[in-house]
């Protein structure tokens, strides 16, 4: 049986998206049965851990068989809602809002990006992707129009705050933070925080280590 959404612990749910991934690269080699242990050579968990992570969610596998790759792909698919449209915008159109507004993979897994915001009047009236970069004043009344449900922001630190508090009032339901701050929002909204630098800082802080002990 399936746990409920409050009793799944944040660290299964953010092993699903590389299980959605695996599926997929199996599913595009016609791979369409595999068992725990071979997913767990592939992935890096153990066959114990896919299990336990899979069981969270009433558990999909068959003993003697393995997994039916497509039905699995399909039911992560279904758990991580991405067999759902959501309407997006993103705020801030210097090179990182052009760079994911380029992203195929949004479009492709439902994110549908449907405009772009700034300040900058050389960018406004710009199209990236065939979708249009608008005056941020423009911003409060598109959302309220057009069913928005996620805001990227991609702005510079100091205005990041500012956005995020113009996105709860329009009532986005969740916010893609790419500036470098951590957001102060109400608990009813979803915030995922990318900080680009901590992930090169722990680059550097292991490549370090391992130098060191290279001299050890």
């Amino acid at each position: 049986m399936a746990k409920k959404f409050k009793d799944i612990s944040m660290a299964v749910i953010r092993r699903l998206p590389k299980y959605h991934r695996y599926l997929k690269e199996l599913l595009d080699k016609e791979v369409y049965r595999i068992s725990s242990k071979e997913l767990s050579n592939m992935m890096g968990f153990t066959a114990s851990q896919i299990r336990q992570d899979l069981n969270n969610f009433g558990g999909f596998g068959q003993q003697g068989y393995g997994y039916n790759v497509e039905e699995l792909y399909g039911e992560i698919k279904k758990i991580l809602g991405l067999n759902i449209s959501y309407g997006t915008v993103i705020i801030g159109s210097g090179n990182l809002g052009q760079a994911i507004a380029n992203y195929t993979n949004l479009q492709k897994h439902g994110f549908n990006l449907l405009a772009l915001f700034d300040t900058n009047p050389k960018l406004i009236g710009m199209r990236i992707r065939d979708v249009p970069i608008y005056d941020i004043d423009e911003m409060q009344e598109f959302i309220d129009t057009n069913n928005i449900n996620i805001g990227i922001i991609c702005t510079p630190k100091e205005f990041a705050q500012d956005i995020a508090n113009k996105l709860v009032k329009a009532n986005v339901s969740a916010i893609w933070n790419f500036a470098p701050i951590d957001l102060k929002v109400p608990e009813n909204i979803i915030v995922e925080n990318v900080h680009l630098s901590d992930s090169l800082f722990i680059i550097s802080y292991l490549l370090n280590n391992q130098e060191k002990e290279q001299w050890d």
